[in-house]
């Protein structure tokens, strides 16, 4: 047991060294800041294991349950024979959770294999309503061997809803009838919502969202696991990690990386004016991991109003970046610009291919030494020396790194990242599993495109309309 608990701690490391005064001056955290945060920190983790207790946390536990590990491996085995595409029809927490993973975990040239090198269909996730981008996704796929699977917990969503109209339709032009349920998965609210009843009345397959999982913490969920099956994700090694993660997420605060994550930042952000914090992979597979962390930190942390009823008035905005690619386009603001950001790299402690570069060229200085090294270190030294180049410029910055991107490093670090929002959320007192901000803008949506009720809000988008004439240019 012992080993185990040692195997789980490695799954991913937490250097912080670079937020402390002691690397980065002022701009960092002195000794009375880290010892002003052990009362909160205890206070938001007692908050968050009671929510736990009740209920209102039900992601923490989603990897308990491995029955849908089971199911979905089945589905897996029946799609493997019949589909060489699968369409992920979702947005938001129904998209990017799914996108983030399959680019971890399946080769990064997935897609572009061969069907007998492959052998998993591909993955395409259809996250935006561009029609230019829908069209040509459809022009490349063939009816007879693709799948969709549609989610929306409400069955109402707007994007998804559309995008699922059109592929039934498209679907229902080009395959015999009777077939057609064969090529459509839903997963959506057990009981309640349109979507549930279409599922009814077509008899359609579906798998359940957990009524208290919100969007953004679902991956872990059917929203996540059904279409990672589908492609031959290892779905129980990645809940192996997210339940290592969620024990350790039980810890006392000096041991548990989720607290200590949102302690820091949130310390950085209501002690230090750090209001961005700029996750930063290194390491291709690891990219979309950032996207989905933008919306989970993002939509959850960023409200008006405590809970409470006060105005928040401290937060953190989650940016992306990928290393190396944005240390030509962004680190100069991180070293120079705005004092505003907290820099989190995420790197990668050993790939799972690599290549030697040719000790060739020998003739000129300038490229000798790069002969007989591997792209994998270059990589490494990459972000070791920016993270330093940050500190000894005063810019805070911390380290996360696994050593290696497999499906429990993965599903240790997801996880993990859910928790300490939810930690965060106590911490600055706000509600971290609703959106009110994004309600209005569907609203306004609902009235341009004509959804009955929503009449006041296309006047509304009237009124604003002719007033804002004034200042546009043709």
């Amino acid at each position: 047991m012992a080993d185990e608990s040692k195997k789980a701690s490695s799954f991913l490391k937490v250097d912080w060294n670079g937020l402390t005064s002691e690397a980065v001056g002022p701009a960092g955290l002195s000794p009375d800041d880290l010892a002003s945060l052990k009362g909160p920190l205890a206070a938001a983790l007692k908050d968050v294991w009671n929510q736990r207790k009740k209920g209102k946390l039900a992601f923490w536990d989603l990897s308990a349950d491995r029955r849908l590990a089971q199911e979905s491996k089945k589905l897996a085995a029946w799609g493997r024979k019949k589909f060489q595409d699968a369409v992920v029809l979702g947005i938001g927490g129904s998209a990017l959770g799914a996108s983030a993973i399959f680019t971890a975990l399946k080769p990064l040239n997935h897609n572009r294999l061969s069907d007998k090198k492959r052998g998993w269909p591909r993955l395409w996730v259809a996250d935006n309503v561009d029609p230019e981008g829908f069209a040509a996704l459809l022009e490349t796929l063939d009816p007879e061997t693709t799948i969709f699977n549609v989610i929306s917990k409400s069955g109402a969503t707007a994007e998804t809803m559309s995008q699922f109209m059109i592929a039934y339709d498209w679907l229902r032009k080009r395959l015999k009838k009777p077939t057609l349920a064969d090529h459509l998965l839903v997963t959506t609210d057990p009981e309640s919502g349109v979507l549930r009843k279409i599922v009814e009345a077509k008899g359609l397959l579906a798998w359940p969202v957990p009524q208290a999982v919100g969007g953004r913490f679902s991956v872990l969920s059917a929203v996540g696991l059904v279409p990672l099956a589908l492609v031959g994700v290892d779905v129980a090694g990645l809940l192996e990690g997210a339940a290592a993660a969620a024990a350790d997420g039980l810890k006392p605060p000096a041991s548990n990386k989720a607290a200590i994550l949102a302690g820091l930042n949130w310390l950085m952000a209501a002690k230090k004016g750090r209001g961005s914090l700029v996750l930063v992979p290194y390491a291709d597979s690891l990219a979309k991991v950032a996207d989905w962390f933008n919306q989970l930190w993002n939509e959850s942390l960023g409200k008006a109003h405590k809970l409470d009823g006060s105005p928040n008035q401290a937060g953190q905005t989650a940016l992306k970046a990928l290393g190396v690619t944005d240390q030509h386009s962004q680190l100069q603001t991180w070293m120079e610009g705005p004092q505003d950001k907290t820099v989190m790299f995420l790197g990668v402690e050993e790939f799972r291919t690599d290549l030697t570069i040719p000790a060739i060229f020998k003739e000129y200085e300038a490229l000798a030494y790069l002969g007989g090294q591997t792209l994998g270190s270059l990589l490494a030294s990459e972000l070791k020396g920016t993270a330093q180049a940050l500190t000894e410029n005063g810019r805070p910055n911390l380290s996360l790194s696994l050593p290696a991107v497999t499906p429990q490093a993965v599903g240790y670090l997801i996880q993990t990242l859910e928790m300490a929002t939810a930690i965060s959320g106590s911490l600055y007192g706000v509600d971290p599993l609703d959106q009110p901000g994004v309600e209005l803008g569907k609203k306004f949506t609902y009235g341009l495109m004509g959804r009955a009720g929503f009449d006041d809000f296309l006047s509304r988008y009237e009124q604003g309309s002719r007033a804002r004439k004034k200042y546009i240019l043709p």
